[in-house]
């Protein structure tokens, strides 16, 4: 392998058609199938470091891994009861959901959601679903809602 990177701008572009693809495929029934995106780095990055079944250490310790990852600036979130809002900023898969929205398309995946989500559902055994993407001013504003009900962790 070459010492030189793949662009980020390649990357996007081939992200970028693979969901416009399976948004054109499916409409948005295709929100749900993409819930398992991000699996592999779950299981290999994320699970390891998450340390305690609280959400606000969950979140902590995905945010980390995809900022050591250089893949998000920051993430922070609040809670009010079963309602996570969580904000992402500086998303390297901003460009993507930009040119989602420039397609009418609203945004259907966000890989650090889907994270977050399978670590709670991991940790509390609770089913979350991510409910809302908004993307603005370059931050994705997330909303998640987490069940009161166990979570069918693959």
């Amino acid at each position: 392998m070459s010492d030189k990177g793949i662009s980020h701008e390649y990357l996007n572009d081939l992200v970028f058609d693979l969901e416009k693809a399976f948004w054109d495929e499916r409409g948005r029934g295709c929100r749900f199938r993409m819930m398992e995106v991000g699996r592999e780095i779950y299981e290999s990055d994320c699970k390891s470091r998450i340390r305690s079944s609280e959400i606000p250490a969950i979140i902590s310790a995905v945010g980390e891994v995809l900022k050591e990852m250089h893949v998000i600036g920051s993430v922070s979130f609040e809670q009010e009861d079963l309602t996570l809002r969580v904000s992402v900023q500086g998303c390297l898969h901003l460009p993507v959901e930009e040119r989602m929205l420039e397609y009418g398309i609203e945004p259907f995946t966000c890989v650090p959601a889907n994270l977050i989500i399978m670590g709670i559902e991991d940790k509390l055994n609770r089913q979350v679903e991510l409910a809302e993407i908004k993307c603005e001013n370059g931050v994705c504003q997330l909303l998640l809602i987490v069940f009161d009900r166990p979570a069918s962790v693959v």
